[in-house]
């Protein structure tokens, strides 16, 4: 009969089998195995862990439970704490801390003025509705560290935004951006005072050492998103065979870009509007790629960079963009639309966004960004309507 005895070792087990017969001879063996015995054939069963052991053993994973908790908890805070703007002479906040998440939506204000506009605000709020699990960023170089207090309280539209989870605002610290880029030379020989487009070509320099820096998505302000860009490499067509600048997205340290920042400052000419914008874009893309037509609503590709259709983000053309500001019998569906380009720049004779008015723009203000919408044209319809009767 077989007798079977489990005796434990450190990292062993031992199996002995007692005497057996077999063809009228007597026969002992022993079979050891090492920690791989739960594969093992000879294992007939596994002997319950002693009452010590097994309370350990469940010490051990409540320990491991605990610690786990705990990491998920740091990790939920750390998420709430990160996705609220505080202005970092209090809390000492950093763009670097914010854009090394990854996947940022990045805006850009090169003038010097501190109260976004209704426009800036409706982008920047409605990037932040779009993409709920990024940081979007809107840098602004009239803006200082000093300044940063006092802004909720002063502006409405920083009252806003910063109520915004996943919104940031900081200084835009230009000498700091170009560092370590090929833009940086050209930064400091230049003598902004003496530049024709300053505010423009300031901006080009600034988006392209940022998205080559960090990564992540920039948009213009005056860019309406209505849903999420897939791609992560792309620039976007106005025409066919030409690019833009205003909505562009790469992972950081990309080729392309670091080219284009050579680029710049090899064909710098500050006297004319968008050449180291929208044509910079244009000419290092045509390097690349032999550029087509677009025939219907497909996009193109090459060099792994989509260049993507003009109905993405520009299906009413610049020189109807007063359109926005029209009443249509019927409204678009922008179906083929990520986001849409409201083209500010044309808008020499300032034509806004008025509560009732019930165009495109107000429209495109009501579903994209409503808390803009509300606080910032409703409400002051309203204020304006109360000071009138006051002055009566």
């Amino acid at each position: 009969m077989l007798q079977t005895v489990w005796v434990s070792s450190p990292g062993s087990w031992t199996l002995r089998e007692s005497e057996r017969h077999h063809g009228g001879r007597k026969r002992s063996w022993r079979c050891r195995c090492l920690r791989t015995v739960i594969q093992h054939p000879c294992r007939r069963h596994v002997p319950k862990r002693p009452g010590k052991a097994r309370m350990l053993r469940k010490i051990q994973i409540c320990l491991c439970f605990c610690f786990v908790s705990g990491i998920l908890y740091e990790i939920s805070l750390l998420s709430s704490c990160v996705f609220n703007y505080l202005p970092m002479s209090q809390h000492y906040l950093t763009p670097e801390q914010v854009l090394n998440l990854g996947k940022s939506i990045i805006f850009l204000e090169t003038t010097e003025r501190l109260e976004p506009p209704p426009l800036v605000s409706c982008s920047v709020e409605s990037a932040a509705r779009i993409y709920q699990d990024r940081a979007v960023i809107l840098f602004m170089k009239g803006l200082t560290n000093e300044t940063a207090l006092d802004l909720n309280t002063s502006y409405a539209a920083f009252s806003l935004l910063s109520s915004m989870k996943n919104v940031f605002i900081f200084p835009l610290q230009m000498e700091t951006v170009f560092q370590e880029t090929p833009l940086l030379q050209w930064y400091n020989q230049v003598v902004p005072e003496q530049e024709k487009n300053w505010v423009h070509v300031s901006s080009d320099a600034s988006r392209l050492a940022l998205i080559w820096k960090y990564g992540g998505i920039y948009m213009d302000t005056d860019v309406i998103s209505i849903r999420p860009i897939p791609e992560r490499s792309f620039l976007a067509a106005q025409k066919s065979r030409f690019s833009s600048n205003g909505i562009f997205g790469f992972p950081a340290r990309h080729k392309f870009i670091w080219d284009c920042m050579e680029n710049f400052v090899l064909k710098y000419n500050g006297n004319i509007w968008g050449n180291q914008g929208p044509f910079l874009m244009t000419r290092m893309l045509k390097t690349l790629c032999n550029l087509t037509d677009f025939q219907g609503t497909e996009d193109h590709s090459c060099q792994n960079i989509s260049f993507l259709n003009p109905q993405r983000f520009y299906p009413i053309p610049y020189p109807a963009w007063s359109r926005y500001y029209q009443v249509w019998d019927e409204s678009p569906n922008f179906n083929h639309s990520y986001a849409l380009h409201l083209w500010n720049f044309m808008n020499n004779n300032r034509k806004a966004v008025v509560a009732g008015s019930n165009t495109l723009a107000e429209k495109l203000y009501k579903a994209y960004c409503p808390t803009t919408y509300e606080d910032l044209i409703q409400n002051a319809k309203q204020r304006d309507f109360t000071g009138t009767e006051d002055d009566v």
